[in-house]
């Protein structure tokens, strides 16, 4: 899955901590989902969007294919 939270986060100047204490994750967490590590789950992605204002399809989404 491919995302733009970083670019999402920075743009409402949450830092990666910031955004896990407001979704309920670690920091960490927060680092491997901007680096395509790690798949979240759709409630993760619900609530890092509500965290930084965007729709679901403006912060995540998969190429054709994958």
């Amino acid at each position: 899955m491919k995302n733009n939270l970083k670019v999402a986060r920075i743009q409402v100047d949450l830092t990666q901590q910031q955004l896990a204490e407001k979704t309920g994750v670690t920091r960490q967490t927060i680092s491997l989902i901007e680096k395509g590590n790690y798949n979240p789950t759709l409630n993760l992605c619900l609530e890092i969007c509500y965290a930084v204002n965007k729709t679901l399809d403006e912060v995540f989404w998969r190429e054709k294919g994958e």
